[in-house]
């Protein structure tokens, strides 16, 4: 058996040897634009969450549909089976947020945008499509290879 071993695990942090020379990072007007894009999403994205929230809690709540005849009805399972999938929209909207944050931080850090494996810049138009993102699409593809 080969024990696989990816080149890509190692990070350009994790060099020893500090850079000689300047360090290229987004402007702090770029980081600003990313900084409004961000605020933006994240403000949408919590707005959706809780929307989720309040029907995952009305799902709960025993409210005058419950009180129909629902002896052997076939859709028992369908009310569970919604609430579940709430949940897990939920969740994903939830882990959405965090990453946001995240990059707000980055940001605040001026490391935003900066691959954390290559240490090059992340390209412009998919920081605009993924604002989370942390990796370069050439470190992306290097990793599902």
């Amino acid at each position: 058996m080969i024990n696989y071993q990816p080149d890509f695990t190692r990070s350009i942090l994790d060099e020893p040897e500090m850079q000689s020379g300047p360090v290229y990072r987004y402007s702090d007007e770029e980081l600003n634009e990313f900084r409004e894009l961000i605020q933006g999403r994240l403000e949408a994205a919590r707005k959706e969450l809780g929307f989720l929230q309040g029907l995952i809690t009305r799902k709960d709540e025993a409210g005058t549909e419950d009180t129909e005849n629902r002896y052997m009805n076939m859709e028992d399972g369908s009310g569970a089976m919604e609430r579940e999938q709430l949940a897990q929209l939920a969740s994903r909207q939830i882990q959405f947020i965090n990453h946001l944050e995240k990059a707000l931080i980055r940001i605040e850090n001026k490391t935003y945008g900066i691959c954390r494996v290559t240490g090059k810049l992340i390209d412009k138009a998919r920081l605009r499509a993924v604002p989370h993102a942390t990796l370069s699409i050439e470190a992306k593809k290097t990793m599902t290879r």
